[in-house]
């Protein structure tokens, strides 16, 4: 099978398993991971029609015998690696205002969403920089997955802000070190989405929505940042490195 390959960290629910159905239904074979057991993961049933290799890899990318293991067992089992797709975070454990958060929730924030990405990304820059060098046809794509809360001020989980603002610099300074090898990189920027995440937010969310938060009055959904993660992974922004895509219903366009 000649299939693109991509991995997806946490890809098997919310907004990374959108992106990977998007993907499997557009031929890429997926190396997908996460925190749970292979025997936990329901979802992986949702690809069984698709035609495609999934391989699962139970791994937490803020660690880094976790991050080789996902690397290495991509390359066992399909040998290439065509676009990283940094999806895996975490909200914090409990909302708290900036004046009480605590050093262990800022700890595990920043090292699932900030520093898991960040060093993942270097291991697949460097072996995509090898597929190009012995094969320039290669097009390699890396994708970061941010949030408007890295620009949107939200007291009640000061770390999830900063995290997701890093992580928009990581994918501009990606962007920079990998243009001499023509490896783009994006950032795909989601709004309020309908997940895990939000769900314990959920009847909050609902009421802001009613109001006039969004432009486009209803929830973001995990296909609409999946058919956003298809396009880049097409290639259809091929002169757009290191740019940002809003997938936010209008929420962060300035308004009178």
């Amino acid at each position: 099978m000649n299939h693109k390959v991509a991995i997806i960290t946490g890809g098997t629910r919310g907004i990374g398993l959108g992106i990977s159905k998007a993907l499997a239904a557009e031929g890429w074979d997926l190396s997908i991971c996460g925190v749970r057991e292979k025997s936990q993961v329901t979802s992986m049933g949702d690809f069984s029609s698709l035609g495609v290799r999934v391989l699962y890899t139970q791994a937490d990318i803020s660690i880094q015998k976790d991050r080789d293991l996902l690397i290495g067992r991509t390359k066992d089992f399909f040998g290439r690696l065509d676009l990283l797709v940094n999806n895996a975070g975490v909200a914090p454990v409990g909302r708290k205002d900036i004046l009480d958060t605590d050093i262990e929730s800022y700890d595990r924030v920043m090292d699932i969403n900030l520093k898991g990405p960040y060093f993942l990304t270097q291991a697949a820059a460097n072996w995509m920089i090898g597929q190009k060098e012995s094969e320039p046809s290669f097009e390699g794509k890396i994708i970061f997955i941010g949030s408007v809360s890295s620009t949107l001020a939200s007291v009640g989980r000061g770390e999830y802000c900063i995290s997701k603002a890093g992580i928009s610099m990581a994918s501009q300074l990606w962007a920079v070190r990998l243009g001499e090898y023509n490896i783009p990189v994006y950032e795909i920027r989601p709004g309020i989405t309908r997940t895990d995440m939000t769900s314990p937010v959920s009847s909050k969310y609902d009421d802001m929505i009613t109001d006039g938060l969004l432009v486009q009055s209803r929830w973001g959904m995990p296909e609409d940042i999946g058919r956003a993660a298809v396009m880049l992974a097409r290639g259809d922004l091929p002169y757009s490195t290191g740019q940002i895509i809003m997938v936010d219903g209008g929420m962060t366009l300035g308004r009178l």
